[in-house]
């Protein structure tokens, strides 16, 4: 997913191995990212073009004008099954399908309006019956839509507008039943029904759901930092010769203060890795939905309703205003190079982006500012000393005399403020002595292939005014490669290998299980990868005192722990943990998903050694970090039982047959190792049988459920902590059973621990948490009926 498709990477990597010796060495020992991008560019042959060219092929990117009929009778069976949520995203990818202005897309905005209907989904439904009247909708068919449109407003509110739209059917009446797939008789009983309905409506007034403006609101830093954008005035900047930048707290944090609210500089959501089709399945067409059915292409936001773009059926967005800016910032460019983009991985489709969306003329100014003024060869920036040039603008921005200037710390302006810009981006290290000589081969051929592409597209491709002149792209296309491509090139091989330690996982939370099960089964997945230039100054800890959280494009850092004045701000590298608890016991195969990934490496969810492997190869860094040092002490010691910690002080007990806790000042007594492994094996039979109950859904006895799952919550408490987020999520599923048991007192308990658990690592407008405070202002309606004994 973030590297090329296997086969092309299996390719290009016998490719390499087939080269002479002296050719790998020239581009293992090359100096610049400039020469190992010329270097591997010039070993492009055609061949490996029209290899790559049948593996783009394998993509249906493109419109084909017999999937809308298709995806819009698979639609018609879901909305007769009454799944309307499954019906409204395969009209939607029917809609991908569909050509502009054409009876196909009509039909299928149409169709989704009445499954958006349905689901109560009313302002979004009168989108698209616009959509679909814009778009041609049949005369035959007005007053079915009509009559749609009509309810949606009267059930918004929007008396006067339903009223007007009842007066123009009245009044077209008979004109359009004759022509209507309705009967005349069901057309004036629908007429007469919505009239009664806004007579009895009449004395409401309109109101918007004001969600949004709450979650930005809470979202919203107290106090901007005037050396850092995008952080809280808590945090400062720092840098130090054997670390780098990293970030401070300037003052005591507590627990749940918010520090970073950062949008992405770039994100691109990520192609989701589908399994084979069924055995059998005879159409070209999937029906399975994937994170691209359902998320905006370029702000992520979550939607049934997406717009797709006019001349591919990849891109789908959530507006028409999302459509236009992102064809106007990249799109233009990507949209006939879909195929290809997902064939070489997201990390080469962000470094592509990046330079679209800073401008050829901005990246030309930044390379060539900081490359060698003697040779003009060095392209590639030191990695190793603090005092490196830096431009003294940020994007967007004049330049300021024309000089370059030096600045303590890079990636920041000459005033010393860092900002999320591409001055910032550019600073982030690509780590190019640390990459194997096979990796940067395999980034560098690919940019090449994509820097062909971008030259036999010419102008069309790229937009007008930020690109080079049409003589330069004349030239480019000759064997001898236009330095201005060159240029475009390197920075695109520099992106791409910076991304492998400073790209960022965008999660969501995805609901699995089966429908009706009153208890929610979710996990956080993988939604897209972005760039963030003031999370990237976090450094690794095992054991971090901050969590992540993401809404839309924008990323959040919360304390998870109080953090005192001068200690570092750290985050946990790699993926974030399922959403689900992590139980070290749970059977994590068969998810049939490659989105979701191994846990990051953190202490409660890796052995020090496991993550000490994952840091050195992926970071190129041997973490130091109190938690991976004391564990590394323990472990030369001798051998301990690493699951198990003292019930009186928490800390881990040492000892073989015998096991006693660690600390001096603990009085606890000692306790046979059989005796914890009989309660152990106990535990593990509990949380068996209560993932089990969880997933059949047989909670006819939530009593029994609940005592289940409180067992399993001693396991998650000892191995991931008491105000860890697997905790909370536990503590979300044991809150939904109490609730569906009606044990009032028990429910309102556990939904206040819950709350605050997932309040220290998640912002307010978290899909649990709201769901919670929904839960709590339900059961403050009821009386407290106990209902049996507690548990």
């Amino acid at each position: 997913m973030d590297l090329p498709v296997d086969e092309w990477k299996s390719y290009l990597l016998q490719k390499w191995a087939s080269l002479p010796t002296s050719v790998q060495v020239t581009i293992s020992t090359a100096e610049t990212l400039r020469d190992i991008f010329l270097h591997s560019y010039s070993l492009l042959q055609p061949e490996d073009e029209l290899f790559l060219k049948r593996l783009s092929k394998g993509y249906l990117v493109g419109k084909d004008s017999d999937a809308p009929l298709f995806y819009r009778e698979e639609g018609n069976k879901k909305f007769q099954e009454k799944d309307y949520t499954g019906a409204a995203v395969l009209y939607s990818k029917g809609v991908s399908h569909s050509r502009p202005n054409t009876e196909d897309m009509s039909l299928c905005y149409a169709n989704r309006s009445a499954a958006l209907f349905h689901l109560g989904q009313y302002e979004t439904c009168l989108k698209d019956i616009n959509r679909a009247q814009t778009h041609g909708y049949p005369e035959r068919l007005q007053p079915k839509i009509m009559l749609r449109k009509a309810e949606c407003l009267v059930a918004l509110g929007r008396l006067q507008e339903a009223s007007q739209t009842i007066s123009d059917l009245q009044r077209n009446f008979t004109a359009t039943a004759a022509l209507a797939d309705v009967r005349p008789q069901t057309l004036q009983r629908n007429l007469h029904h919505l009239k009664m309905k806004v007579q009895e409506k009449d004395n409401l007034t309109e109101t918007f759901p004001a969600a949004l403006a709450k979650t930005l609101e809470d979202a919203a830093l107290r106090e901007e930092n005037e050396q850092l954008s995008s952080a809280s005035s808590s945090i400062g900047l720092c840098v130090d010769p054997l670390k780098g930048r990293y970030l401070v707290a300037t003052k005591d944090i507590l627990p749940g203060e918010l520090l970073v609210k950062e949008d992405a500089f770039v994100s691109v959501l990520n192609p989701e890795e589908l399994p084979p089709p069924p055995h059998g399945l005879d159409s070209k067409w999937d029906t399975r939905v994937t994170n691209g059915d359902l998320y905006c292409h370029r702000c992520l936001k979550h939607t049934l309703a997406t717009v797709p773009c006019d001349r591919c059926s990849y891109a789908k967005y959530c507006s028409q205003e999302c459509l236009q800016q992102a064809w106007e910032l990249y799109h233009r460019t990507e949209c006939p190079l879909g195929g290809l983009l997902l064939t070489l991985g997201v990390f080469c489709h962000i470094a592509l982006r990046l330079t679209l969306l800073v401008g050829f003329e901005d990246v030309r100014k930044i390379i060539t500012k900081l490359c060698d003024k003697i040779s003009n060869k060095d392209i590639c920036l030191p990695e190793s000393n603090n005092q490196v040039k830096t431009l003294n603008y940020g994007l967007g921005e004049s330049e300021k005399n024309g000089n370059i200037v030096e600045t303590p710390i890079p990636g920041c302006d000459i005033n010393g403020k860092y900002e999320n810009n591409y001055n910032a981006v550019f600073n982030l290290l690509p780590h190019t002595e640390n990459h194997s000589p096979e990796h940067k081969f395999l980034c560098a051929l690919c940019v090449s292939a994509l820097c062909r592409q971008l030259q036999a597209a010419s102008l069309q491709a790229i937009p007008t005014e930020r690109s080079v002149n049409s003589s330069q792209l004349k030239a480019a296309v000759t064997p001898e490669l236009c330095p201005d491509v060159t240029i475009w090139g390197v920075a695109m091989l520099r992106h791409m290998l910076q991304l492998q330690c400073n790209a960022q996982a965008m999660t969501t939370i995805q609901h699995t299980g089966s429908k009706g099960s009153i208890v929610t089964d979710s996990r956080q997945v993988r939604l897209a990868t972005g760039i963030f230039p003031v999370i990237s100054l976090l450094n690794h800890s095992c054991s971090p005192n901050t969590s992540v959280s993401f809404i839309s494009t924008v990323a959040t850092i919360r304390a998870s722990q109080r953090i005192r004045k001068g200690q570092e701000i750290l985050h946990c590298y790699g993926e974030p943990s399922l959403h689900t608890a992590v139980l070290p016991f749970s059977d994590r195969k068969g998810r049939g998903d490659t989105t979701s990934k191994p846990p990051g490496p953190h202490k409660s969810r890796m052995g020090v050694a496991e993550r000490q492997q994952k840091l050195r190869s992926q970071y190129f860094f041997d973490c130091t970090c109190p938690a991976c040092q004391t564990e590394a002490h323990r472990m030369a010691a001798g051998p301990r039982w690493e699951a198990f910690c003292c019930n009186g002080c928490g800390a881990p007990v040492q000892g073989d047959d015998v096991l006693r806790c660690g600390s001096r000042s603990c009085a606890e007594s000692a306790v046979s190792r059989d005796q914890l492994v009989s309660r152990l094996q106990d535990l593990q039979q509990q949380v068996g049988v209560a993932q089990k109950l969880l997933r059949d859904g047989e909670l006819g006895d939530w009593q029994k459920s609940a005592t289940h799952l409180q067992r399993s919550l001693r396991v998650v408490e000892v191995r991931h902590g008491p105000s860890s987020v697997e905790m909370g999520h536990e503590l979300f599923k044991l809150a939904q059973i109490f609730f569906n048991g009606f044990a009032v007192p028990e429910a309102l308990s556990t939904i206040r621990k819950a709350e605050e658990v997932l309040s220290l690592h998640c912002g307010p407008w978290d899909d649990e948490i709201q769901e919670l405070q929904k839960m709590k202002s339900c059961l403050l309606d009821l009386p407290p009926t106990p209902v049996g004994p507690a548990v």
